[in-house]
């Protein structure tokens, strides 16, 4: 799992039918990666989430969703210390 922040909503008009139902969310990783998520909890931009990666992402998601990288839930707060990145 890792922790990430909601930039942007994802518009996707063709897709495939695994992935026809469902919203996609652009992440930012703390060194500034971007990825692309399954939003399974409806989070926005400017959240920060923690994600689910690989298999564990298609069980989290259900009903047969492809998928790689899914949003597992919307962070209220954490604790860092002082080596972490955050903006």
């Amino acid at each position: 799992m890792d922790i990430m922040q909601v930039e942007d909503s994802l518009v996707c008009t063709r897709r495939i039918p695994g992935l026809a139902r469902v919203s996609f969310r652009v992440l930012r990783g703390p060194l500034g990666e971007r990825a692309v998520a399954v939003d399974t909890v409806g989070a926005r931009p400017g959240n920060w989430v923690f994600t689910i990666s690989g298999s564990a992402a298609r069980l989290a998601v259900g009903n047969g969703i492809l998928t790689d990288l899914s949003i597992g839930g919307i962070i209220d707060r954490w604790e860092e210390d002082a080596t972490s990145v955050r903006d």
